[in-house]
C-alpha cells in the first residue's frame, strides 16, 4: 500500500503490476498472498496522477482550504481476489480485513478512485455499492457498470463502452471497411461489448467476419488458432476490444507469424501503452487506429514527474521498482520493496542521488494521457464534492429536515449525493458531470499509431465522437499515416457491384458477401438492389439514375417525316397540274367523253387525299387525332364514290346506245351526283357516330416501348375505325367488280380498264396495310398509314389520269371525236 495522511482520506485501486503468479491451494496450509509481476511504468503514471492532483489540492487556496487531502492506493496486480482484498483492508482499516468491520485510526476513505479495468472494477463496485462508499473509475467502460440497481454508488469519468461502440461502428461505415474480424477479450467486458459492437457494425452495412476471444491465460495453442482464423477471412481490419494485457501473446504471435497486412483499430479499453510490448511487435501498431477519452495536458505535471525521487516520498513502495527500471539497476536491500522484479543484466546498485532527465521522460509514454487524466479528473470530482460538502450551511443542507453532514462523522453515502450532483469545471477549461447512470458523457479522440523509426512513437489527434453534438465521427483522413498501406486499406468481402447490377446474396455467408446480376430492364441500382424507374422515365446507360423517356411521334423534322411531307407536296402538286389539264383542255373529245365533271371530283378528292399526310404528321393534339381518320375516310369514301360512279355511268352508257333504250334517261350528271352523294354520305355519317360516341383523342403509350413515350392518338371505340375502314373497301372492290366486268367495252368506253386496273392496285395497297398496320408501333404505324395513302392516291391518279394526260400533252391527234368513236 502506499499511503499519507491527512484530514481526509481518498482510496485508490491501480493497476500497477500487469501479471500476478499463485501457488495451487492445497487446503492443507494458509494460502500465500499474491505475487505481483511485471510492473509497468504505463500504470505507475495513473498514480503518480492521483498524488499530483492531491498535492495540487492540498497548496490550492480555494478547494478544501483547511483540509489537507491523505491517500491510500493498492496495487490490484490485474487479480480480482487481490483488489477484493485491497477494497475490504481500505473499507476495515486493518491488513486482515473483516466486512462491515472499522478499525481506522482517522477517517475512513471518502471514496475510492480505481479501476482501470472493468473486469475488476465489478466486483469492486458490488462490494463498494453495499456500503455506498463513491467509487469512482478512470478506464472501466463495460456497459453493465450503469445499472445503477447492481452498482448504486459507481462512476466513471469517461464514457460507457455503449458509446464506444457506437463511435467503432461510425469509424467503420466512415471508411468503408464492411468486412471486420473481432477480437474481444474472454471476460464480462469483450462478451458483453462485442455483441453490441457487432450489432452496431450490422446495422451501419458492416459484417463480422468473425470474433475470437482471449485472456491472459489462454495456451499458446489457443492463439495460434485465433491468428489462423484471422488469416483464412482475408479481413484487412480488426478490432480489438480488449484490455492491452489479454492481447499481447496474440500481438507477438501475429508479429512471429509475419502477419503484418493488418489494421488494428483499438477500442477504448486497450490503453495504448508500447512498454508492454517488444519491440518487434511494435511493427504491428504502425498506421492503426484506436479510440481513447478525450484528455489534455496537466499543468506542470511533467515537472512534478521530474522531481521524482525515492527520498522525496519513502512511502512510496512502487518508485523502487520505477527507479530500477529507469536506470537498470538494482537497491542492495531489495527486501525494502514489497513486490521486486528479476534484474537482468544490471551490474550496479540504485542510488537516491540519481535524478531523472528528459530523455528518460519517453518511458512514462507522455504521448498519450488518456486514462491519466482521467484519474487527475476523478480526484478533482472528489475533492469539489467534499469541498461543496464542508461548505454546507446548517438548515440549508440536502439532508433530512436541511441537515449537513459532520466532517467528524462523514458518512460515505453523503459523499456519494455530493459526487453524484456534481458539476465541475477544472483549471483547464474541461467540464465534469455525471448522468443518472454515474457516467460522464465526454468525448472520444481517434488516434493513429505513427512509429517513424524504432524509438519515436508518436500518437496523432486523427478525429474525434462526441456524442453530445451530434456529428457523429469526424476524422482528418489527411493526417493518417497507414504505414503498411499507400492509401485507406480496402476490407470488403464482396467488391461493389458495377452499374447496372445488383447484389444478391450467397447461400450460408453474411449479406457483405454476394455476387453481382444484372438489373431488370427499367431499373436502376440503388445503392444495393435494383428499383423500378418510375413510368415516365427510363435508365441511363449505365443504370445509375433514370432520365426522362424519349418523347417520339412522327415529327415534320426528322427525315421520316420530311420524306412524307415532300412526297405529299409533290403529290398535291401533281393532282394540282392534272386538274388544271382537264380545266384547259375540257373542251376537248377526251375530257367530255371521261365525264369531265365527275373527273373534276375526282382530282379534287384526290388532292384532299394527298393533303391528308399533314394531318397525321406533328405532334397529336385533340383536333388533329378528331379529324386524321374522319377526314381521310370521308375525302378517300368521295374519290372512290366517284369512281365507283364513273364505272356505272360507263356500263349505263353502254346500254343506252340504242335510241329506244330505257336506260338512257340515267344518263345525264344527276346520277353520278347521286351515287356520289349516297356512298359518301353514308361515311360520313358513320364518322360522325364515331365522333359523337367515342371521339379519338391524344394519349401517352408507355407501353409499346420501355424506353419510349409515344404520343399517339386513341381511335377510341376501335369499332368506328374498322367500320370507316371496311365502308372503304366495300365501294372499293364494288368498283373493281363492276369495273372489270366492264373491261372488254367497245374501246370508245376504255376507261373501264383503267378503272379496273386503278382498283385493283388501290384494293392491294390497303389489303397489305392492315397486317403493316398492326405489327408496328409508335410513328412507324403512322407512317405506314401515310405511306398507304400517297400510295393508293398515286394508284388512282396513275392508273386514270396519267395515260389521258398522255394523250392530251402528247397525242394530241388521238384527242379526236373520231378516234373515240371507232370500233374496236
Amino acid at each position: 500500500m502506499y499511503s499519507k495522511e491527512g484530514d481526509l482520506i481518498l482510496g485508490g485501486m491501480f493497476l500497477v503490476h500487469s501479471e500476478y503468479s499463485s501457488l495451487e491451494l492445497t487446503f492443507k496450509n494458509d494460502p500465500r498472498p499474491i505475487s505481483c509481476e511485471g510492473f509497468h511504468i504505463r500504470y505507475y503514471r495513473d498514480v503518480l496522477a492521483m498524488v499530483f492532483a492531491i498535492e495540487e489540492i492540498n497548496q490550492s487556496q480555494d478547494l478544501l482550504p483547511n483540509l489537507t487531502l491523505g491517500f491510500q492506493i493498492m496495487d490490484s496486480c490485474m487479480s480480482q481476489i487481490k483488489a477484493i482484498g485491497g477494497v475490504l483492508e481500505l473499507l476495515s482499516g486493518i491488513r486482515k480485513p473483516i466486512p462491515g468491520y472499522k478499525c481506522h485510526s482517522g477517517s475512513m476513505p471518502a471514496g475510492i478512485i480505481g479501476e482501470l479495468m472493468s473486469s475488476i472494477s465489478v466486483p469492486m463496485a458490488r462490494i463498494l455499492g453495499v456500503f455506498h462508499v463513491p467509487q469512482i473509475s478512470y478506464g472501466s467502460v463495460l456497459s453493465s457498470l450503469s445499472d445503477k440497481l447492481q452498482f448504486p454508488s459507481f462512476l466513471r469519468t469517461v464514457p460507457s463502452s455503449a458509446f464506444q461502440n457506437m463511435a467503432l461502428a461510425r469509424l467503420m461505415e466512415h471508411f468503408h471497411w464492411t468486412w471486420i474480424g473481432m477480437i474481444i477479450s474472454d471476460d464480462d467486458l469483450g462478451l458483453q461489448g462485442g455483441q453490441d459492437m457487432k450489432r452496431l457494425i450490422e446495422k451501419h452495412g458492416g459484417c463480422v467476419a468473425f470474433t475470437e476471444k482471449v485472456h491472459l491465460s489462454y495456451s499458446r495453442e489457443n492463439i495460434l488458432r485465433v491468428v489462423h482464423v484471422a488469416q483464412s477471412h482475408a479481413v484487412k481490419v480488426i478490432i480489438v476490444h480488449s484490455p492491452e494485457v489479454h492481447v499481447k501473446t496474440l500481438m507477438d504471435v501475429f508479429s512471429e507469424q509475419n502477419v503484418t497486412e493488418l489494421v488494428f483499430v483499438f477500442s477504448a479499453s486497450f490503453t495504448l501503452t508500447f512498454g508492454l510490448f517488444n519491440r518487434v511487435t511494435w511493427k504491428l501498431f504502425n498506421g492503426s487506429l484506436g479510440l481513447s477519452p478525450h484528455a489534455t495536458k496537466m499543468p506542470d505535471f511533467e515537472e512534478f514527474l521530474a522531481h521524482l525521487n525515492p527520498s522525496r516520498d519513502p512511502n512510496d513502495t512502487f518508485i523502487k521498482l520505477f527507479w530500477e527500471k529507469v536506470f537498470k539497476c538494482k537497491w542492495s536491500k531489495s527486501e525494502d520493496t514489497d513486490t521486486m522484479t528479476p534484474m537482468e543484466n544490471m551490474g550496479r546498485f540504485c542510488s537516491e542521488n540519481q535524478t531523472l532527465d528528459k530523455k528518460d521522460f519517453h518511458l512514462f509514454e507522455l504521448y498519450d494521457l488518456s486514462y491519466t487524466y482521467h484519474t487527475y479528473l476523478a480526484v478533482y470530482v472528489l475533492a469539489h464534492s467534499l469541498d461543496n460538502l464542508m461548505s454546507c450551511k446548517a438548515g440549508q443542507g440536502p439532508f433530512m429536515k436541511g441537515t449537513c453532514a459532520d466532517v467528524n462523522n462523514l458518512q460515505p453515502w453523503q459523499v456519494l449525493h455530493y459526487v453524484k450532483n456534481m458539476n465541475v469545471s477544472i483549471g483547464n477549461g474541461d467540464t465534469v458531470s455525471f448522468d443518472v447512470n454515474g457516467d460522464a458523457p465526454l468525448a472520444y479522440d481517434i488516434l493513429n499509431v505513427q512509429i517513424l523509426n524504432s524509438d519515436d512513437v508518436h500518437l496523432e489527434n486523427v478525429g474525434r465522437y462526441d456524442p453530445r453534438d451530434g456529428k457523429g465521427v469526424t476524422v482528418n483522413t489527411n493526417s493518417i499515416l497507414w504505414a503498411k498501406f499507400s492509401q485507406v486499406p480496402h476490407s470488403v468481402c464482396s467488391e461493389d457491384c458495377p452499374p447496372g447490377y445488383r447484389k444478391a446474396g450467397r447461400e450460408g455467408k453474411p449479406v457483405c458477401c454476394f455476387q453481382c446480376i444484372p438489373c431488370s430492364h427499367g431499373e436502376i441500382k440503388d445503392p444495393d438492389d435494383c428499383i423500378q424507374c418510375p413510368k415516365h422515365q427510363w435508365p441511363n446507360g449505365n443504370h445509375v439514375h433514370c432520365k426522362q423517356k424519349v418523347i417520339e411521334f412522327l415529327s415534320p423534322d426528322e427525315p421520316l417525316g420530311q420524306i412524307l411531307i415532300i412526297s405529299a407536296a409533290l403529290m398535291t402538286l401533281l393532282t394540282a397540274s392534272v386538274l388544271c389539264v382537264f380545266i384547259k383542255y375540257r373542251d376537248t373529245p377526251l375530257v367530255k367523253g371521261n365525264n369531265r365533271g365527275l373527273s373534276y371530283l375526282l382530282l379534287l378528292s384526290l388532292m384532299l387525299c394527298f393533303l391528308c399526310p399533314f394531318i397525321f404528321i406533328g405532334q397529336p393534339r385533340k383536333l388533329t387525332c378528331m379529324l386524321r381518320q374522319t377526314v381521310f375516310g370521308v375525302v378517300f369514301s368521295i374519290s372512290v364514290s366517284s369512281i365507283l360512279a364513273k364505272t356505272i355511268i360507263v356500263v349505263i352508257a353502254f346500254k343506252a346506245t340504242n335510241p329506244n333504250s330505257s336506260a338512257r334517261k340515267w344518263l345525264g350528271w344527276k346520277t353520278p351526283s347521286f351515287i356520289v352523294f349516297i356512298c359518301s354520305t353514308i361515311q360520313v355519317l358513320i364518322c360522325v357516330v364515331w365522333l359523337a360516341r367515342s371521339p379519338p383523342f391524344p394519349e401517352l403509350n408507355i407501353i409499346s416501348y420501355k424506353d419510349k413515350i409515344i404520343i399517339e392518338c386513341n381511335d377510341g371505340e376501335h369499332l368506328f375505325f374498322y367500320c370507316m375502314l371496311g365502308y372503304m373497301g366495300l365501294l372499293a372492290t364494288v368498283s373493281f367488280i363492276v369495273a372489270f366486268l366492264s373491261r372488254n367495252l367497245p374501246g370508245s368506253f376504255n376507261e373501264a380498264k383503267l378503272i379496273t386496273f386503278s382498283m385493283l392496285v388501290f384494293v392491294s395497297v390497303w389489303i397489305s396495310f392492315i397486317p403493316a398496320y398492326l405489327s408496328t408501333r409508335g410513328k412507324y404505324m403512322v407512317a405506314v398509314e401515310v405511306f398507304a395513302i400517297l400510295c393508293s392516291g398515286a394508284g388512282l391518279l396513275g392508273c386514270i389520269f396519267l395515260p389521258k394526260c398522255y394523250i392530251i400533252l402528247v397525242r394530241p391527234d388521238r384527242n379526236t371525236r373520231k378516234h373515240l368513236v371507232k370500233k374496236d
